[in-house]
């Protein structure tokens, strides 16, 4: 009888203990909420200037210097692995980072791979590049799935991951087609770009809701 009554008092003063300490942990998540939630609207704008930069150059140079356009093909993916490393920096205080890495490790490999393909044709290189779109098209649709809950503003960030995964399939089927070049891959980046533009203006909201 004294044991029970003892485990007793000891939950209700376990359960006092962690209600009146519960508004110093909602202060503290609520901060790191909002410090993810800047760190991130900051990346996306980058991400986003990055990628119409990118489209530019490359509707400028990819007919009349395709050696140019062949370096802008290849640095894409290795951009894709220092946006990846600022993401993770940016989401610290969050979700694992085990996707992001195997993200980062995916855009390097396919930099390397994409620098071989040209070797052999511009065909080749797109396949490639079709395969990288299809994963990190899912690592991104995933951690927006994951980040929803967390932070918000994730939606644009899910539609574009599903976006990738099918205009990845499309270069690889289409990557023989006499219309297909380097250019084609234009509109793939300016999506992103819009997306990234999305996400960066909806977070501060989602963000507010979530804390609130």
């Amino acid at each position: 009888m004294i044991k029970t009554r003892l485990q007793l008092w000891g939950n209700k003063h376990f359960k006092f203990t962690v209600m009146s300490s519960s508004p110093f942990f909602n202060g503290s998540t609520n901060s790191a909420t909002a410090e993810t939630s800047r760190a991130l609207r900051s990346l996306y704008f980058t991400r986003a200037a990055f990628s119409i930069i990118w489209v530019v150059l490359v509707s400028i140079f990819s007919k009349d210097s395709p050696e140019f356009g062949k370096v802008l093909l290849v640095i894409y993916p290795i951009w894709d692995v220092f946006g990846t490393l600022l993401d993770i920096r940016a989401n610290k205080n969050n979700t694992t980072a085990t996707p992001q890495y195997i993200n980062a490790v995916i855009s390097l490999i396919t930099a390397v791979a994409v620098g071989i393909a040209l070797q052999t044709g511009v065909s080749e290189a797109l396949r490639v590049f079709g395969c990288w779109a299809v994963l990190t098209g899912i690592i991104q649709l995933l951690m927006g799935l994951i980040r929803r809950k967390s932070i918000g503003g994730q939606w644009p960030m899910i539609i574009s991951g599903g976006q990738s995964v099918i205009a990845g399939i499309s270069f690889i089927v289409l990557a023989s087609a006499p219309t297909m070049g380097i250019a084609s891959l234009a509109g793939y980046a300016a999506f992103g770009a819009f997306y990234y533009l999305l996400s960066a203006f909806r977070i501060p909201k989602t963000a507010e809701s979530v804390i609130s």
